[in-house]
């Protein structure tokens, strides 16, 4: 099956899985998470990209970003990869691929998708039954969207800035939102755009985003094309 192309559309979140190779750890000691989290910001910067949410699990990491330019997100994964894998050898005096392959990512619709997609990313430390509360959990951004802590990382998306006209009511706001969880059909929806690199949002919204790459962001159906009588 072909490569699904990537999506370079400015100013559009994204959502963003990347594992470790063969399911391997890829973070060690604390010290790791915190150089990884320097290695990102850093890049975002470098690269005109905006870290709306994050979670790093043991084994892999999601990223919640919005590109500035058509090369953004693909040249902050390049300089993010290089930086990081490098200092893993180093450290751990290693070799080869820290990495599963290509990063995972889709489109997300920012007014119907965006706020599900950034508490299915936090929520991952409670899915995988590490904690009971994602704000036990220190590696990832919901201690700064949920509960105002700082976090350099973080460049708050509009969406969730029209939670509240204030910090502390988006907070409470983003708060209750979790507390009342995510359907199972929207985490499914969110997990499988994700895995196939699609798109994730309503039909209008891939309408428009396949008039923009002029192809289509939809699974093609299985088979031969079917023959058309002439």
């Amino acid at each position: 099956m072909p490569r699904q192309p990537r999506y370079r559309i400015p100013g559009l979140p994204q959502h963003l899985v990347q594992r470790g190779n063969d399911r391997q750890p890829t973070f060690y000691t604390a010290g790791d998470y915190r150089i990884y989290k320097e290695c990102l910001r850093s890049a975002a910067t470098t690269h005109a990209c905006n870290i709306h949410a994050y979670v790093l699990m043991t084994n892999h990491v999601h990223l919640l970003v919005t590109p500035a330019a058509d090369a953004s997100l693909s040249r902050l994964m390049q300089s993010l990869g290089r930086r990081y894998v490098r200092y893993i050898n180093q450290t751990y005096q290693r070799t080869g691929t820290l990495w599963e392959g290509r990063y995972k990512a889709c489109l997300v619709q920012a007014d119907t998708y965006f706020l599900a997609c950034q508490r299915y990313i936090e929520l991952n430390p409670v899915r995988a039954m590490m904690v009971t509360d994602p704000g036990q959990y220190e590696h990832s951004s919901y201690r700064h969207n949920a509960l105002g802590l700082a976090d350099p990382l973080i460049t708050p998306h509009p969406t969730y800035d029209a939670l509240g006209h204030n910090p502390a009511a988006r907070c409470e706001a983003y708060r209750s939102m979790v507390q009342s969880s995510i359907s199972t059909d929207a985490t499914d929806k969110i997990r499988q755009e994700t895995e196939s690199c699609m798109v994730l949002g309503n039909d209008r919204f891939k309408d428009q985003i396949e008039a923009i790459l002029d192809r289509s962001v939809r699974p093609g159906t299985a088979g031969r094309p079917r023959k058309i009588a002439v």
